[in-house]
């Protein structure tokens, strides 16, 4: 089943891809809702690139929903020079057999962002719920953005 969730954030597309590609922006977007704690490797690359990474999720911090595969991949830049950039997370889980999410940012004529995120879930008989459940995380996460976006894309106790 897939999810569609869109949003604009009032930055450039420069800015938005650039504050994309670092991993701090996957824990500041999904926090509180779902906690990553990563297995393996031991540590996050500075910037995503095409990679796996093991991980262990949790409800609100408390409730284990098993470990996930990030297994990232940034497609060919042939649209950067539209305005057009995407990153993949072709991942797999304990719960998620497929979840396929793909980020699409591209500039619009008013110098905001159109942000997209697209995602491909499968769980067998449990396909319904994570679909629901993804609905809700992804609404959740372009919220998140747009506070980010509206705090000057500083993340909490960063210094301005």
């Amino acid at each position: 089943m897939k999810v569609v969730v869109k949003t604009v954030l009032d930055a450039p597309v420069e800015r938005i891809w650039a504050e994309v590609k670092p991993p701090d922006l996957l824990r500041f977007v999904a926090e509180p809702l779902v906690i990553f704690d990563l297995i393996d490797p031991p540590s996050l690359p500075a910037q995503w690139s095409d990679g796996s990474y093991l991980v262990r999720m949790r409800f609100l911090g408390l409730i284990p929903l098993g470990r996930q595969w990030i297994v990232t991949s940034t497609p060919q830049p042939e649209d950067h020079a539209k305005g057009v950039f995407r990153i993949r997370d072709k991942g797999v889980g304990d719960i998620a057999k497929v979840w396929d999410h793909l980020i699409v940012i591209e500039a619009r004529p008013d110098g905001r962002t159109a942000y997209r995120d697209e995602v491909e879930v499968r769980a067998g008989v449990l396909t319904l719920g994570v679909w629901l459940f993804a609905q809700g995380f992804y609404r959740h996460r372009q919220a998140r953005w747009r506070r980010l976006v509206r705090q000057g894309l500083r993340y909490p106790g960063q210094a301005a």
